[in-house]
């Protein structure tokens, strides 16, 4: 699967001209109606007239065991398949209709007994109404599922294996408990527990039925092998299935999206990030425009504007929008300007709303004078006298030697195993690719070595956009700001008249929110994102940024429904790394924590995300070794420096000591100070 200009030809049905909205939401509650249903007559006997212990003799009892243990599973697939309906899932609608076919057949088994006119309907009717009913409606209404089935890997595997490992144990527990009265005494919950266990897998538990309990222990036997047959089954297809490949940018789209950006990437400063390797592209028909997007749970989330001509930009929405129609996909754009967001509403019918703020930096303007810049003049002078220097130079002006030992520490600082973010960073692994030349590196140097850089790609042909920023752990706090001041400082030397610094989410915001006269809504929304700035960088981010007096530029999320933003917020969440899905332990990533692990890594040394640098201050981990394998040599060779440190500290306090003795001196001796760091100058 590639880039794509217009939607591939598929056997999957065409959408309709209006689709009925109700249609899926219909169906997706009667389908959770019915398959909640189903489990519960499957695993209750307390049901009047279900007769599951009175069968008549027309029917054996093993198939009616097996009839009710179908059912059970059934129920959990059609609760299963549910979501999927309501996706509109062409795949989930086959799938439906034959469950839907075999739970009449099981029902007519479990329900089939001598004729009893006077009887009132029981439950299993009532089942079997609702049954014929959810059939009917998928069969008249089956132009409504149109849509293709998802890109998928084998995580789902494991995402299944939890999920269905967890209703079989909850499920079984409920049918002990509501067997209980057919139960020998009473066994406590952890022999019930281990009875479901062992069930699941085909042996005999430690619960045993009352003989008169005629065919329970069959029944309960049957549908515990069941569940962990269904588990065993679906999660191995999941697994040994041949994974679909996600569409990715080839060669010829980075080539092509390089061109367009060469052209048309001074309109927006985030476009260069485009080139993110990790994203999908769609062209428009005339190839003069594209957007590059990535498909999350869902949602098909794009970043910025579309790249390109604006003349061509309708083109392109239409034909993302198509194709996000053929999957069924929700449609959202994050990041985007004021502009590229007009665009998008417009031609797709969608809403706006204010997602945060960049930080604009003008050259010709920008100053260190002032009071309104004293906090950043008076951190840069100090962290200049620490002796550290700094250089600004474009990557292809740097030594591929140098490009090299500063990816080795940037592993060192900050864990090889993170990426970048989706929309405004393409992360400390693309550092030093050598397509991306025209980057502006800035490093601070002391004693030789390297200890932060930050990383800004290009903006057109006279701006830059900030991509990365990270610092050695065990630098002084400070670096971020003279690394920031010496690059803007140097642009006039690199043709460059503005700088786009990091983005501050809801800025607007934080800013009314402290203001004399806010409203009760306005201090309430802040307080909410003061106390998520504990673990997010929120706050933190607008008041790092507001240091340097840059212009503030809004920036859009665009969403076709209201209810579709906790869907969309949760997508961009999880696509710029804020929710980290688990890893399985023979994934490349897992294999990458374990090997930085060794030494201290990012589990003992938390980093910040790729272009959102907190404050130096908030970020310093004193003491903390965070060298992975990469800088094993360089760990050890400091912690020699430590030991001779302190026997050179410890044998001047000696000799001191002995001095104020001999002069009758008080002995006071200087405080130790930290090993590997020296005192700052106010």
């Amino acid at each position: 699967m590639t880039s794509k200009t217009v939607p591939p030809k598929s056997d999957a049905t065409a959408p309709p001209q209006q689709p009925r909205t109700w249609v899926p939401r219909l169906v997706a509650f009667i389908t959770y109606l019915a398959g909640f249903g189903n489990i519960a007559s499957a695993i209750s006997p307390g049901f009047k007239h279900s007769r599951l212990h009175a069968i008549s003799v027309r029917v054996p009892t093993e198939v009616q065991n097996l009839a009710a243990a179908a059912t059970l599973l059934s129920g959990i697939l059609l609760v299963l398949v549910a979501h999927a309906l309501k996706r509109r899932k062409r795949r989930a609608w086959w799938v439906a209709v034959v469950l839907l076919v075999t739970v009449v057949v099981f029902h007519l088994v479990r329900s089939f007994r001598v004729p009893d006119h006077d009887a009132p309907m029981h439950y299993l009717g009532i089942q079997m109404v609702l049954t014929i009913l959810l059939l009917i409606l998928l069969v008249v209404y089956r132009d409504e599922f149109y849509a293709l089935g998802d890109p998928y890997t084998r995580w789902r595997a494991l995402r299944a294996f939890v999920l269905l490992a967890g209703f079989s144990f909850v499920t079984g527990m409920a049918l002990m408990y509501w067997q209980g009265k057919r139960i020998e005494g009473d066994p406590s919950a952890w022999e019930r527990l281990q009875h479901v266990a062992l069930g699941l897998v085909g042996i005999e538990g430690p619960v045993r039925f009352k003989p008169h309990a005629g065919s329970t222990d069959d029944l309960v036997a049957a549908m515990l092998l069941g569940l962990g047959l269904m588990t065993a089954l679906i999660v191995a297809y999941l697994l040994l299935r041949p994974a679909e490949p996600i569409a990715r940018q080839s060669a010829e789209d980075d080539t092509r999206l390089r061109e367009l950006i060469a052209k048309q990437g001074r309109r927006d400063s985030l476009a260069y990030f485009a080139t993110h390797r990790d994203k999908s592209v769609i062209w428009s028909p005339s190839g003069k425009a594209a957007i590059t997007y990535r498909v999350v749970s869902g949602v098909m989330l794009a970043s910025g504007d579309p790249i390109g001509d604006p003349e061509a930009w309708p083109g392109a929405i239409k034909v993302f929008v198509e194709e996000a129609d053929r999957h069924a996909w929700v449609v959202a754009v994050v990041g985007c300007s004021e502009t590229g967001g007009e665009v998008w509403c417009r031609e797709a019918d969608l809403d706006a709303l204010e997602l945060g703020d960049e930080a604009i930096c003008d050259v010709a303007a920008f100053s260190l004078e002032g009071r309104a810049m004293r906090n950043v003049r008076q951190m840069v002078n100090r962290v200049e006298r620490q002796g550290y220097e700094c250089q600004v130079r474009r990557l292809k002006d740097m030594p591929r030697a140098e490009v090299e030992r500063i990816k080795t520490g940037i592993q060192a600082w900050r864990g090889a195993s993170e990426r970048g973010s989706f929309s405004m960073a393409l992360g400390p692994e693309r550092f030093g690719d050598p397509a991306d030349g025209e980057c502006v590196v800035a490093t601070a140097t002391k004693d030789g070595e390297v200890r932060a850089l930050i990383n800004f790609v290009p903006w057109g042909r006279d701006g830059m956009s900030l991509d990365l920023m990270v610092r050695d752990r065990e630098a002084e706090p400070g670096l971020n700001e003279l690394l920031i001041v010496k690059a803007v400082q140097a642009c006039q030397g690199l043709g460059i008249i503005r700088v786009s610094l990091n983005f501050a989410v809801f800025r607007s915001a934080l800013e009314r929110g402290e203001k004399l006269g806010a409203g009760p809504i306005t201090r309430m929304w802040r307080s909410v994102l003061v106390f998520f700035s504990r673990w997010y960088q929120i706050e933190s981010l607008y008041k790092f940024n507001s240091k340097f007096q840059p212009v503030w530029v809004p920036r859009f999320v665009v969403f076709k429904n209201t209810r579709d933003i906790p869907r969309v917020g949760l997508a961009y969440a999880e696509a710029e790394g804020f929710i980290v899905p688990p890893g399985l332990p023979w994934s490349k990533k897992h294999q990458d924590e374990r090997d930085l692990d060794v030494d201290g890594g990012p589990d003992d040394c938390p980093g910040e995300h790729d272009g959102y640098p907190a404050p130096d201050e908030q970020r310093d981990h004193e003491g903390k070794d965070c060298a992975g394998p990469p800088a094993a040599e360089r760990a050890a060779q400091r912690a020699v420096e430590q030991r001779a440190a302190e026997q050179r500290a410890a044998e001047q306090r000696t000799l001191a000591a002995a001095a104020a003795r001999k002069s009758g001196g008080t002995g006071e001796s200087t405080p130790d100070v930290p090993p590997g760091r020296k005192a700052a100058n106010d």
